[in-house]
């Protein structure tokens, strides 16, 4: 059997001794109250100073070990389990266990134990102790020690490693035991926290423990014989970590942000802070309070707030909350574990900033109690009077923003009140046209309101109201015509001179004694003049319907007004002229020209009238031939269509084609009648077998015979036939301008010579010089002594001379241009050809020279020459003939 002795303390139950593995101890509450067996709590040094601690806040262990409900109201009609904490003395070591409280009967109150009592008042019933038992089948069994959970503080300060339990097999007598130990925190990271001395089966903690990183550690004890042979079965090890109150609680946020609505209620929630601790919150290291530690500003008394210690849930706690007088509160809210016990729990604190939203609990009020403003008549869009308003809400929302409103005195709505966004005024606006004669003043009863209707329980303002006095200004406004535009009806034709109508205007200013005067603006057609003090309107031409200025028989001008006011005013009439027609225009035919085949073959010529008048002075018309004309009547005739249209076609089979003037009297339906002759001009032609004029019977028919239609052909043929000889001849032209031979000696083309002019040289001997003496040296020597890269610069290169490239052969090419590129082209491409690309030096000469001295020779010529020769020369020596061969005109 394995045997073992914790450092540490055991609760002992009833029977807790026979089993190798601690079950929770379940205690049962008998009904009626009577005293059972209390808890006991057995220590290896005893349990002097011992104190236990309930995890569950509704029950609470007394020093005895009794188990008391710490409030009313507890129900136990379910099993309840809960962990005992025994600490000693000194604090600095605690034990646990389970507890498991079920009720044998039916429910009754049980005993109340304060937090500050650790025994049952005398007035209460008898405590109620627990007995243990435990679930299952019991079996009695030899008494043996069973290695109960080992509970390790955190935090320890050693010294390290620190024991913690010894354990051993009782087969150790006879055998030697190794023993070790396996689980996370042994062999298994994080590893050897735990160690085990394999000979004496001491378990040791090798550093100090951390709860908030891991609670708890299971492990296992293994027993062995020196051949590594299994002596025992393995023993579950459970170590639990006591938590410390080493974390202070830490909030959510450093700064909360809230907001209320001013004149809350008591008890209105505001807002929530919430703070964390990570220590064990089923104890009272975690177990966290809130208190406010401060609130600012203590207006309109220090204690506005309070807060719910368990669920930090801020609420107002007194009335009076009053945005226009603060609208901000700080707090400054405090959390603290160990439930919230200042002097050995830990605190940290937040800031929580409450925003009082304003209410519309202040109704605006007008700053006076009248108002005036003055405004000219007949202005429109103008401020004429300026509202101020004082409301002590907050600015421009809507419980702030004023909305004005005209009670009384403006029957025809004349005036508006609008609203200036940056400062509340009321802006009066005239919005229709004010008239001094009618309305001198203005008396306006106005009220002022919020966008949004004023909070419960809040009355109006006094002083939202206010008279408004506005007065009107006179000013001199324009005469007006009384009836404008004025339409009046007349016939056309009326003579110059005739008075249409009359044209009066009216001065509105009847409180002023002003005179009007009458001008003409606008006449378009100049028909119309206008008395200038009467308003008399007469024709100065006469009225014609039928004028472009005339628009659907309405002719229209323009008069003015103006007064002698200060300053003048003036306005403008419109006057209409309805013109009604007479038969003065008589028709006219329509179409002029036409076409017809020279053989009848029942076709026509459509024919109509037009006639600028109107109804009834125009159709049906009457087309007819003239009497007088006899070859007209002969040959053509006349059949109505309808009232407006005839058909003119010949009276006879065959018609001779050509152009035929035929005249036609057009009569109107009038009273009276108009008529007017015209003429029709006919082109009669031959025709196809559809009836349409042939080509060339148009052309006959425009005039012309066979005779002339044919010289006209002719003529263009010669035409053609001579540009087709200039082309060819400019052709041939240009052939023979590149292939035959200038018209000047080869020898004499100045094009590509150079002309020698007066040469005095010796003659034919005398060309022969030896150019080589100004080139190079007699002897090579020097050149060829010299090193690689260095030459005179004015020598011939030494290199494989290159075939010149050969011209072509065009003795005589027709563009001086291109025979001088080609010898350009041939010149660079010669690389042999002096100079050599380089500076030529002329100062060395040799060491001798075959020529001999010229500085012998002297000119021969004495006196004057005679340069007349230069007259046989030809034209191209003339100037210089002219310049020395002038003889006695010298």
């Amino acid at each position: 059997k394995w045997f073992g002795c914790s450092s540490s303390p055991l609760f002992i139950g009833r029977e807790v001794q026979t089993t190798k593995k601690q079950q929770p101890v379940l205690a049962t509450v008998p009904m009626p109250l009577q005293r059972v067996q209390h808890l006991k709590f057995n220590g290896c040094s005893g349990n002097q100073g011992v104190a236990f601690e309930s995890s569950n806040p509704s029950f609470r262990v007394a020093k005895d070990g009794s188990i008391y409900t710490s409030h009313d109201g507890v129900n136990l009609a379910k099993p309840v389990q809960f962990l005992v904490i025994a600490h000693n003395h000194p604090n600095t070591h605690s034990w646990e266990t389970t507890v498991q409280l079920a009720l044998d009967g039916p429910p009754r109150v049980l005993p109340v134990l304060t937090a500050n009592q650790q025994e049952v008042p005398s007035n209460q019933q008898t405590p109620v102790p627990f007995s243990i038992r435990f679930p299952g089948k019991h079996r009695r069994h030899k008494r043996d020690w069973v290695i109960p959970p080992i509970n390790v503080p955190e935090n320890s300060r050693g010294p390290f490693p620190q024991i913690l339990v010894s354990i051993r097999s009782d087969k150790d007598k006879s055998n030697q035991i190794r023993y070790s130990i396996t689980g996370v925190g042994a062999d298994q990271p994080p590893n050897e926290v735990f160690k085990i001395d394999p000979v004496t089966g001491k378990m040791f903690v090798t550093k100090p423990m951390d709860r908030e990183e891991r609670s708890f550690y299971h492990l296992r004890a293994h027993a062995v014989d020196m051949n590594g042979i299994q002596v025992e079965t393995p023993i579950d090890l459970y170590i639990y970590v006591i938590d410390m109150n080493d974390n202070r609680p830490e909030f959510q946020n450093q700064v909360y942000n809230g907001s209320v609505l001013e004149n809350a209620r008591p008890g209105t929630y505001v807002m929530t802070v919430t703070a964390n601790d990570a220590d064990d919150n089923a104890t009272s290291n975690g177990m966290v309070q809130y208190l406010i530690k401060s609130e600012l500003p203590h207006s309109p008394n220090s204690h506005l707030f309070t807060i719910n210690s368990l669920t930090g849930d801020i609420a107002t706690v007194a009335a009076g909350l009053d945005r226009e007088k603060v609208s901000q509160y700080t707090l400054i809210v405090q959390a603290t574990d160990m439930e919230g016990v200042q002097s050995y729990g830990l605190s940290n604190t937040a800031t929580a900033i409450i925003t009082v939203i304003d209410i519309n609990d202040n109704p605006p009020e007008l700053t006076d109690t009248t108002f005036s403003g003055e405004v000219q008549e007949n202005k429109v869009g103008v401020v004429v009077a300026n509202l101020t308003v004082l409301d002590r809400d907050q600015p421009h929302t809507p419980n702030w923003n004023a909305v004005y409103k005209i009670l009384s005195g403006d029957s025809f709505n004349h005036f508006t009140i609008r609203t200036n966004p940056e400062n509340n005024d009321g802006m009066v606006t005239v919005v229709k046209a004010v008239d001094y004669e009618q309305n001198r003043a203005f008396m306006l009863n106005v009220a002022v309101y919020n966008q949004v209707p004023l909070a419960n329980n809040i009355p109006s303002s006094m002083q939202h109201t206010a008279g408004v006095t506005i007065s009107v200004q006179d000013v001199n406004e324009p005469p007006y015509f009384l009836n404008s535009p004025k339409l009046i009806r007349f016939q056309e034709g009326v003579p110059a001179g005739t008075s249409i109508a009359t044209f009066p205007a009216k001065d509105p200013d009847i409180f002023m004694q002003q005179s009007i005067r009458y001008a003409k603006l606008a006449d378009p057609a100049n028909w119309l003049t206008i008395n200038a003090t009467s308003g008399q309107i007469t024709t100065t031409a006469i009225l014609d319907r039928e004028s472009v200025y005339v628009k659907n028989n309405i002719y229209e001008a323009t008069f003015l007004a103006t007064d002698n006011g200060y300053p003048p005013a003036s306005g403008t009439g419109t006057l209409q002229i309805y013109l009604t027609d007479v038969n003065d225009n008589p028709p006219t035919l329509l179409p002029r020209q036409a076409q017809i085949c020279e053989r009848s073959n029942g076709h026509g010529i459509n024919l109509t009238a037009s006639d600028a008048d109107t109804d009834p002075n125009v159709g049906p018309f009457i087309f007819e031939l003239p009497l007088y004309h006899t070859s007209a009547r002969r040959n053509w005739t006349i059949t109505r269509i309808n009232g407006d249209n005839v058909r003119l076609g010949l009276r006879i089979h065959y018609l001779e084609s050509g152009v035929y003037e035929v005249p036609i009297t057009v009569t109107d339906s009038g009273n009276p009648p108009l008529s007017n002759q015209s003429s029709i001009t006919v082109k009669v032609c031959p025709c196809d077998e559809n009836g349409d004029c042939t080509t060339l019977g148009a052309v006959a028919a425009a005039g012309l015979g066979t005779g002339a239609i044919i010289a006209i052909l002719i003529c263009i043929i010669i035409l053609l036939s001579m540009v087709l000889l200039f082309v060819v001849w400019m052709k041939r032209r240009e052939k023979e301008r590149q292939n035959k031979q200038l018209l000047i000696d080869p020898e004499d083309d100045v094009r590509d010579n150079i002309l020698k002019y007066d040469e005095e040289g010796g003659g034919e001997e005398d060309q022969d010089y030896d150019l080589s003496q100004l080139q190079q040296p007699e002897s090579l020597d020097h050149i060829i002594g010299k090193g690689p890269g260095v030459r005179r610069v004015d020598e011939r290169p030494v290199i494989p001379e290159s075939q010149y490239p050969i011209r072509p052969m065009v003795p005589h090419p027709g563009d001086i241009g291109d025979f001088i590129n080609e010898g350009l082209r041939a010149a660079d491409n010669d690389p042999t050809a002096p100079p050599y690309d380089s500076l030529l030096v002329f100062d060395y000469e040799g060491s001798g020279s075959t020529a001999g001295s010229v500085s012998s020779l002297n000119s021969s010529s004495t006196g004057d020459q005679s340069y007349d020769y230069l007259n046989d020369w030809g034209p191209r020596f003339k100037k210089l003939a002219d310049m020395y061969g002038g003889g006695d005109d010298d």
